[in-house]
């Protein structure tokens, strides 16, 4: 799958991937999808990937841990440990892969305006040697499927009715 354009990939530092995409959605949801399991099991992955485990300790130096299992039943961890956190607007905690290399800080900002969400996560790298390591292994065309998915998410109409009744308390 390609990145169909929806996302915008820069490397503004020798260290650094940028990662920006706008969401039509108010930036509550999509940092609920960010950090509730049964949301987040909804959308992260490549599509014909199953969630094995999905553990969100959402507080500062709380981890976060989750296992896919991709078609030919091979499985894929990553976790990390929340470094900051400021519900709707900002999500910063490390990453690591079970079987990559280096850990990673990811900086997430959610800014919205009239309805609409920018998603800009800043992903900083130990060196530059992993980061052009993790480009390599088609980084931007798996995270481009993963925000596609989100977005047909938070336009469904159950997610949507979420929504409408977090405005109504």
């Amino acid at each position: 799958m390609k990145n169909s354009g929806t996302l915008k990939v820069t490397t503004p530092t020798e260290r650094e991937v940028v990662m920006t995409r706008v969401f039509d959605a108010p930036r509550r949801l999509i940092f609920d999808a960010l950090t509730k399991p049964e949301l987040f099991k909804r959308w992260f992955g490549p599509r014909g990937w199953s969630f094995v485990v999905c553990e969100i300790d959402l507080k500062v130096g709380g981890a976060w841990r989750s296992v896919l299992r991709g078609p030919g039943g091979k499985d894929m961890g990553l976790r990390g440990v929340y470094q900051e956190i400021v519900p709707p607007e900002r999500l910063v905690s490390t990453e690591s892969f079970d079987d990559y290399p280096g850990e990673s800080l990811n900086t997430l900002v959610l800014f919205e305006k009239d309805g609409k969400t920018t998603f800009t996560i800043t992903v900083r790298y130990q060196s530059q040697e992993i980061r052009d390591a993790v480009i390599e292994s088609g980084m931007e065309h798996g995270a481009a499927e993963c925000y596609d998915k989100l977005a047909e998410l938070l336009a469904s109409p159950e997610t949507r009715g979420m929504e409408r009744g977090a405005a109504e308390a």
